[in-house]
């Protein structure tokens, strides 16, 4: 297992893993993400937010961190966090706890980086990820209704109720 950004090469495997996401998303009845564009994907690529774990030759899970997020986290984002959106595990691997991989090394990439938290969302009152992401070390925020959800993506503006997750580099 090998923790890397993503690629140009990976865009179209990135673009299947979302749309088994979708998959899934529809038949729990959870919130779905919206197609995206290879293009947006590509341009996430080459900005380095897209990040993957592989598994011999597949990606078998991958993310998105940002350093900014004041359209979900208003006040609360300081320019102190790294954020991480869109978690989407290779259907065929699923229930190998990538999100403890990701943990361990989101919170090296944010000391490396001088951020203090790790943060992360999810909309509407699912509540086994709720109990997935706190298993993994995330402190559950609440749920909080977004205010203006204009420049986000669409799924954001079906669901404006938004679960809060953190892990503060400083507590104890």
């Amino acid at each position: 297992m090998e923790i890397k950004n993503c690629t140009l090469s990976d865009g179209n495997e990135i673009l299947l893993l979302y749309q088994a996401a979708r998959n899934l998303q529809v038949q729990r009845k959870m919130v779905m993400w919206p197609p995206f564009e290879k293009s947006f994907i590509e341009r996430e690529i080459q900005e380095g937010k897209q990040w993957k774990i592989t598994s011999g030759d597949v990606i078998a899970c991958n993310w998105v961190v940002t350093f900014e997020d004041k359209e979900i986290w208003g006040e609360r984002d300081m320019k102190d966090a790294i954020y991480i959106h869109r978690i989407c595990t290779n259907s065929t691997l699923r229930g190998n706890r990538y999100i403890d991989n990701i943990v361990e090394w989101s919170r090296g990439y944010a000391s490396q980086t001088g951020k203090r938290f790790v943060r992360l969302d999810t909309l509407g009152n699912n509540t086994k990820l709720i109990e997935h992401y706190t298993s993994a070390g995330f402190n559950f925020l609440g749920m909080f209704e977004l205010t203006d959800t204009s420049s986000l993506p669409s799924h954001y503006q079906d669901e404006p109720n938004c679960c809060l997750f953190e892990i503060d580099l400083h507590a104890t």
